[in-house]
């Protein structure tokens, strides 16, 4: 079993987030219904470079889309992925090569095998968390349907 706590840190966390500029995202979908879609959105918007890294796309949110980390041709901050537990192992051992400063698993993606892989390569390792949560929590605003509004009030518009 997994010692979660240790890769879910709220120092840990704030420290990725205020140092990242590039996200890759593994598993970044091009339906606007999925989760990494909305989240690949939401961190564009927050001023991240987001990297699709998706086989069967060729781009995502205006972005070139690559078949693998190995073929992301710039660096990568953060790499956060949005597959099966059971590929964690495989994106670790790319995140490693390409020399990725953290490996972010999203909600669901534990895999110690790859946390090991990550953590022994020298990368940062949040499992089991939403980057876009815990971007709202340290970083941004957060607005009951979870966008930044731009606006500071204790009224919801239309009910003034």
């Amino acid at each position: 079993m997994t010692d979660l706590a240790r890769y879910q840190d709220a120092l840990t966390i704030q420290r990725v987030l205020h140092t990242a500029r590039t996200i890759a995202i593994v598993g970044l979908s091009n339906n606007e219904l999925r989760a990494s879609y909305f989240i690949g959105y939401y961190l564009k918007r927050h001023g991240y470079r987001v990297i699709p890294v998706n086989p069967r796309e060729s781009e995502i949110l205006g972005e070139t889309s690559y078949a693998s980390l190995l073929d992301v041709p710039v660096p990568v901050d953060v790499v956060n992925v949005f597959r099966a537990p059971d590929a964690l192992p495989g994106i670790a051992r790319e995140a490693v090569e390409i020399n990725a400063g953290a490996l972010w698993c999203q909600f669901g993606v534990i895999n110690e095998e790859g946390a090991r892989i990550a953590e022994d390569g020298g990368l940062t390792v949040v499992m089991d968390r939403c980057v876009k949560i815990e971007h709202a929590r340290y970083v941004g605003r957060m607005h009951w349907l979870g966008f930044n509004t731009q606006r500071i009030t204790s009224v919801r518009a239309g009910l003034q």
